[in-house]
């Protein structure tokens, strides 16, 4: 099979679509795979390291602003857009593709409209309850549109042909025994606590964090590791400091930056504290934590509400939107599932029978039923 990939803008976008190549890879040795992306964006350096062949294609979206330096930048993007098309045409008549398949962000747009225009197969994988703006307007158009949960199939049009398939999952992430990981980290067997607010920070989980510091640090019953990202660097000492904290003297907290052995961290947990990517939810399930979630706020049509939603709905995670925050109810929150053990394992339990765990087999096997023509 002859496989055209293409996504961008964030990891959420990108990953999924290289966990897709990497299982198409893998069963299909003797295939062709291609993933097109805008030279400038993620996806440049995450494919090349993947080791996949790269077309680029530059595409880039329209800011709702009205500011003077917003209207020309939609009047540069509108001349991007023209010429996206024409190059979208000229990578799929060089690659020849069974199938396309787009994973979200705008670059996808062009490139599986343009396929769908010259009758090639095409497929689209949505990570969120509620879809990106290019995937709803490509679902009316694909010929197989794969979801990671069965909520985004209201936001679609009604006669989409959608399948629900999850979300990839790293098989690190799922396959670590909390055993292991906790030799790994050198940790004993008590109640642990993973927070942390992506590579780039959170304000609000920053502060979540120094609040939980500062309510179990001292006494050290309880293992704590929290990445505070980039934009913690310096806010997050002080959140610590305006709680009269001082990490030298809680002895079984670990903070870092970055969190690069992400996988080990999870897998050693009792309670993950986080946002709601469309990721991250499908690694709770993947591995039946119990979790507290924030969505961002600051997100497109407030999607991670919707993901967050997801597992809350069935009584798989808890949620403390921003609005609602306040030291005194999350401290309230975590001491309740401390104190029983009990609830932690039915949230867990339920975030586990959410797992979809082969989601490249299942949508592999989409692909290659739609280049066979079935």
């Amino acid at each position: 099979m002859r496989l055209l990939l293409t996504g961008g803008g964030t990891g959420g976008h990108i990953n999924p679509a290289i966990a897709i190549a990497q299982y198409a890879r893998a069963n299909d040795p003797s295939g062709a795979i291609l993933y097109a992306g805008t030279p400038d964006g993620m996806e440049a350096s995450l494919v090349e390291k993947a080791g996949f062949d790269f077309a680029p294609i530059r595409v880039q979206g329209f800011y709702r602003s009205m500011a003077p330096k917003d209207i020309l930048h939609n009047l540069h993007t509108v001349e991007v857009v023209i010429k996206a098309r024409p190059r979208a045409r000229k990578i799929l008549q060089e690659f020849q593709p069974d199938v396309v398949i787009g994973t979200g962000g705008y670059v996808s747009g062009p490139v599986v409209m343009e396929a769908a225009r010259m009758g090639i197969k095409t497929a689209i994988h949505e990570q969120n309850a509620f879809p990106g703006i290019t995937n709803r307007m490509l679902a009316k158009h694909a010929d197989m549109v794969f979801l990671a949960v069965e909520e985004a199939k209201a936001h679609l049009a009604p006669k989409a042909p959608c399948q629900v398939v999850g979300n990839p999952v790293r098989d690190s992430v799922v396959y670590k025994s909390k055993r292991a990981a906790r030799q790994e980290l050198g940790l004993d067997d008590s109640f642990c606590i993973l927070s942390f607010g992506g590579s780039l920070g959170a304000d609000a989980l920053n502060r979540i964090g120094a609040d939980l510091i500062a309510w179990h640090g001292r006494e050290g019953k309880i293992n704590h590791i929290h990445g505070y990202g980039r934009l913690g660097r310096e806010k997050f000492p002080r959140f610590l400091e305006e709680r009269g904290v001082r990490l030298g003297d809680c002895p079984r907290v670990r903070v870092t930056e970055f969190i690069d052995n992400m996988d080990a961290c999870m897998a050693a947990a009792d309670l993950l504290i986080s946002r709601a990517g469309a990721i991250t939810i499908s690694e709770i399930e993947a591995t039946g934590k119990a979790a507290l979630l924030v969505p961002s706020p600051n997100v497109t049509a407030n999607h991670q509400y919707h993901n967050a939603m997801v597992l809350v709905s069935r009584g798989a995670a808890l949620l403390l939107e921003e609005k609602d925050y306040s030291s005194e109810k999350v401290v309230s929150l975590v001491r309740d599932l401390y104190e029983n053990p009990k609830r932690l394992q039915e949230l867990s339990q339920r975030a586990s029978e959410l797992a979809i765990l082969d989601t490249a087999k299942r949508i592999c096997d989409g692909l290659s039923q739609l280049a066979a023509g079935r």
